[in-house]
Formats: C-alpha cells, sequence, structure tokens
C-alpha cells in the first residue's frame, strides 16, 4: 500500500456504515450540535499553545471539503487536468477564522455541506467511478467523497478528545 493511500485509508476507516452519504448528514449534525452549542468565547479554544482554535478547526472542516469539492467536481467533469495539493497549515494561519464571529462559521459550515451533500448525492454512479490525478496519485470522485466524511469524523473526535474535556 502506498502512503497515498495508507492516508487516505486512515479516514476511510472510521466511516461506520457504507452508507456514506447519510454519514456525511449525520457528521454534519453531529459537528453542528458542538458548535451551536459554544458561546463565542469558548470557540477561541485551542487545547495547547500551537494547536488550532476550534474556530479554525471548523474553517479548516470547511476549506478543506471545498478543496475536495472542486477536485470531486473536475473529475466528475472528466477534467484530467492534474490537481494540486494545499497546505493546511499555511491556509489555516491564514484563515481569519478567529477573527470571525462563531455563528458566520456555522452559517457557513451548513451552506458548504449541503452543497457537498446535494453534489455528491445527484451524481450518476458512472461520475462517482471517474479518477482524475491530486499530487500524482490517482483518485476517484466516490473516494473524495468518503474521505469528506472521513476527515470531519477524524476532527470531530479530537474535538471530543481533546477540546470539550476542557470547557
Amino acid at each position: 500500500m502506498t502512503d497515498f493511500e495508507k492516508y487516505i485509508q486512515r479516514y476511510l476507516d472510521l466511516i461506520p456504515t457504507e452508507d456514506w452519504l447519510d454519514e456525511l448528514k449525520i457528521v454534519g449534525k453531529e459537528t453542528l450540535n458542538i458548535y451551536e452549542n459554544l458561546f463565542e468565547d469558548q470557540s477561541n479554544y485551542a487545547y495547547a499553545e500551537g494547536k488550532w482554535s476550534l474556530k479554525t478547526l471548523l474553517q479548516h472542516l470547511i476549506d478543506t471539503e471545498k478543496v475536495f469539492a472542486y477536485r470531486a467536481l473536475r473529475f466528475s467533469r472528466k477534467d484530467q487536468s492534474v490537481v494540486s495539493g494545499f497546505d493546511e497549515e499555511a491556509w489555516a494561519d491564514h484563515s481569519y477564522a478567529d477573527s470571525r464571529t462563531l455563528k458566520s462559521l456555522i452559517k457557513e459550515f451548513k451552506l458548504t455541506r449541503k452543497q457537498s451533500f446535494i453534489f455528491f448525492k445527484t451524481l450518476p454512479e458512472d461520475a462517482l467511478q471517474l479518477s482524475g490525478t491530486v499530487n500524482g496519485n490517482s483518485i476517484n470522485v466516490e473516494t473524495i467523497g468518503k474521505l469528506t466524511v472521513g476527515h470531519n469524523i477524524h476532527h470531530l473526535n479530537i474535538i471530543k478528545e481533546r477540546y470539550l474535556p476542557n470547557l
């Protein structure tokens, strides 16, 4: 198994059922349940020096979901242009999440998740199986959708384990 396949598999292994579209809705609701029950000052909390605040983490989920959806859109439209990766640390450092209100981030997350769900739900099976190249690695549209779910679950687990016990 390549490093890329191992990287992907760690997220895919987190999805509890085969119905990844349903899981996309479920984990979205779970994420919103946590964030909608935070006070503004709590959303600025980071569990250690150099770690992201809860706001920055939510912005990271939004940004990553947009990147994944863009890749899936290109590949589902048979665009074979090679897509590059992105530096999540640089994006987080320049996300301006901590200067935004929690309410605005929640609204953006809801809209992003709704867009992702509609996009993936309406793709025909043959489009879900189309592939493209990211950083020299082939990946299909369905796997990108599943990564959206697994990535969200990964960060939701971190929130539950490292953030919430200290709030």
